[in-house]
Formats: structure tokens, sequence, C-alpha cells
């Protein structure tokens, strides 16, 4: 099992900043791809952002290309997803998500690998 605990939400105007962190513990932290996905009222839940096990490897959803970043530390079982020039689009829970295989994690659904209970972003205009 791995338990995964986001934080970092909150609101922010247009053009603002904000950076999610996302705690793990149980199993190995560095076993597992990681990403973060969010979701939007009304709207089904898309992929954001993804890394490696070993944090060398990154992919993003097109629209966030440039704006966010997505980065892990190991040592201290968290990954993050700094997030810059918000968007009212951007508006969402965002989840993190653990994955054994990085190049299913972008597709990944919630009944499998593991999820965080999520944390809400408002991006007012």
């Amino acid at each position: 099992q791995v338990q995964l605990v986001e934080s970092g939400g909150g609101l922010v105007q247009a053009g603002g900043s904000l950076r999610l962190s996302c705690a793990a513990s149980g199993r190995t932290f560095s076993g597992y791809a990681m990403g973060w996905f969010r979701q939007a009222p009304g709207k089904e839940r898309e992929f954001v952002a993804a890394i490696t096990q070993s944090g060398g490897g990154t992919y993003y959803k097109d629209s966030v290309k440039g704006r966010f970043t997505i980065s892990r530390d190991n040592a201290k079982n968290t990954v993050y997803l700094q997030m810059n020039s918000l968007k009212p689009e951007d508006t969402a829970v965002y989840y993190c998500a653990a994955e054994s295989r990085f190049a299913a994690i972008a597709t990944m659904r919630t009944g499998s690998g593991y999820w965080g209970q999520g944390t809400q972003v408002t991006v007012s205009s």
C-alpha cells in the first residue's frame, strides 16, 4: 500500500503561482512513477504531468507545458507540482497518483495504482 497526501492548494489570481506537494508513505516511494491529475466540476479527471521513478524523465499535458513543472525528492518521499502563470481554466481538484509503470501513468484510472484525496486549486480572473 502507498498512502498519498496532497497539500498546497488554494485561491490565486490569474497569472499567479502555486506549488503543490504530495507526501507518500508506505511502500518504497522511489519504486513508483508519480503523476498529477486534475478534475474540474462537471468534467472527467485528466492527466497533467508525470515523472519517472528516478526523476530523470517527465511528461506533460500540452496545455501546461512551459507553465507547470513536476519534480520529486525521493529522500523526502515527496513529489511536487510547481504551477506558474495560472489561468482560470486551471481551476480543479488536483490529485497525485503512484503507478509502478511510467508508460502507463498518463492513462491510469482511479481503479488502478494509488491516489491521494485531492487538493483544490482555484484561479480567479
